[in-house]
């Protein structure tokens, strides 16, 4: 079951939509206006990769120069392919 967020375009106001059936016909407003303008926002996440492990071990991130710019490779602790 995804959760969407989205912007209200009127009130700026930000809120989240629990989708149980995507199937199912829904009325969205604004909780707070009741504005049905907005728009969908990227949400921001918080990821934990792993089992176990030492305390303190996190991702690592390297960045280094390529033809098309930077590019970046994540490191990250758990078990691999």
């Amino acid at each position: 079951m995804p959760i969407y967020e989205f912007r209200c375009l009127k009130c700026n106001d930000c809120f989240e939509f629990l989708l149980r059936n995507p199937e199912e016909q829904i009325e969205l407003r604004c909780p707070k206006c009741k504005s049905e303008d907005f728009e969908r926002v990227m949400s921001v996440s918080c990821h934990t990769v792993g089992e176990g492990g030492s305390p303190g071990q996190s991702a690592r991130a390297k960045t280094r120069n390529c033809p098309s710019g930077s590019c970046t490779t994540y490191d990250i602790p758990g078990h691999s392919r």
